[in-house]
């Protein structure tokens, strides 16, 4: 019976678009090569974030400052940033009172190409990121290049990006919520290389799977309970 269950689970997810933060996988080569799903291009004038419940990227609100996003932002789906991403920020940042923010892991990919819109699927090239704090929540941000960017593809680890495009990066997280008057709880303690941003990738799915099991195997078991 479970068997014949799983294969009707499995068909389903062949005919239905998958839940980006759910349904999609983060990818066979992570944390080095991780899909990364797209809420928002440089050229938005509007903040995209996915709906948590439903799987659609909604409106969060309209851009407030006169500066855009300088890279393509989403998240890698299949993390979550509890307890064991928060650690990690505590080892690193010797304090003891940050905690996870509850949200997929972020990731900025970098790319010399222009995107029409958001709502996409990427393979990205994990480089580095930032150990960002917002409120005292780890908020980590995945610095990464588009697999097979002509520009940047060729770059391994964040100490060969040019220094001017990791500080645009920073400046804009660190400045996004002046006119909210949020920007004083948002601060950037280091920006690290690729090791450090494995450890924070794997950390989030260990975080993931303690909040939320295998999807489709819990869909199968939750069926089988029902037929019961």
């Amino acid at each position: 019976m479970k068997e014949e269950v799983k294969k009707i689970v499995d068909a389903m997810s062949q005919r239905f678009v998958s839940h980006p933060w759910h349904g999609v996988e983060v990818g066979e080569k992570s944390p080095a090569i991780v899909n990364a799903y797209i809420e928002i291009i440089p050229s938005d004038a509007i903040k995209y974030e996915i709906d948590k419940a439903s799987g659609h990227l909604m409106v969060d609100r309209p851009q407030k400052l006169s500066n855009h996003m300088p890279c393509l932002y989403g998240f890698v789906p299949k993390t979550y940033c509890d307890t064991r991403v928060a650690q990690y920020s505590c080892e690193k940042t010797g304090r003891n009172d940050i905690t996870g923010d509850g949200d997929p892991l972020d990731i900025c990919v970098l790319s010399e190409r222009s995107f029409n819109h958001a709502n996409i699927l990427c393979e990205a090239k994990v480089i580095g990121g930032m150990r960002m704090l917002d409120g005292g929540e780890a908020d980590d941000k995945i610095i990464a290049v588009l697999k097979s960017d002509q520009a940047y593809g060729d770059i391994n680890d964040i100490s060969e990006m040019p220094k001017m495009v990791i500080d645009r990066v920073r400046h804009f997280f660190l400045t996004y919520k002046d006119l909210d008057g949020g920007a004083k709880n948002v601060e950037i303690t280091h920006v690290y290389g690729k090791e450090e941003a494995f450890e924070v990738i794997n950390r989030s799915r260990e975080d993931y799977d303690a909040k939320y099991g295998n999807v489709n195997e819990n869909l199968v078991n939750e069926l089988l309970a029902a037929l019961k």
